[in-house]
């Protein structure tokens, strides 16, 4: 592997920056390998743009923005419409099939939704949506290890709601339905 570039998009308020952290810190700490994290946000505290990404590399990460990703995690219809061009061809695209519901054409990408938000819901805290993403990316596109994940996890989450966390992620990462 030379570079993983992984956008991560969203809005305000779920868990976008939390996300790469917990990316990041899966690779790094955990795989062994370099990364570097950089986030953006809309003017709006919550609710507005956010968007992430994360370089991974076995060398030292030169540059660290991401102009072509690899890998786009869509948790909302504005980050997928915007970060969708920048999907390298047969890049993966992981997005969140209840929030992103108006598609482009997928033909020069590898698509794959999960209703994200809803299995959050089910569980009772739409908050964690973000961590069933992460799982259903590190089994679909993986961008870690699903170990490294699952240890960064457990590292970064208040430990009151490691439990809620750890039910988010395998039920992301074991999601077989929808393509």
């Amino acid at each position: 592997m030379a570079q993983l570039r992984v956008k991560i998009s969203g809005f305000g308020g779920q868990g976008i920056v939390l996300s790469s952290y917990i990316l990041g810190k899966a690779v790094t700490i955990f795989d062994g390998k370099n990364a570097s994290m950089t986030q953006v946000y809309g003017p709006e505290a919550r609710g507005g743009a956010c968007s992430s990404q994360v370089v991974i590399s076995e060398e030292e990460v030169d540059y660290p923005l991401v102009d072509t990703a690899d890998v786009l995690i869509a948790l909302s219809q504005e980050g997928y419409d915007k970060f969708l061009p920048i999907l390298r061809d047969q890049g993966i695209l992981c997005y969140d099939s209840d929030l992103v519901t108006k598609l482009h054409s997928h033909d020069r990408v590898i698509a794959k939704s999960i209703p994200a938000t809803r299995i959050a819901e089910e569980m009772g805290k739409k908050i964690v949506a973000n961590i069933v993403m992460l799982g259903f990316a590190t089994a679909q596109a993986e961008i870690s290890t699903p170990d490294a994940m699952r240890q960064s996890i457990r590292k970064s989450v208040p430990a009151k709601f490691t439990d809620l966390n750890m039910e988010a992620f395998e039920r992301g990462f074991n999601y077989q339905g929808e393509t």
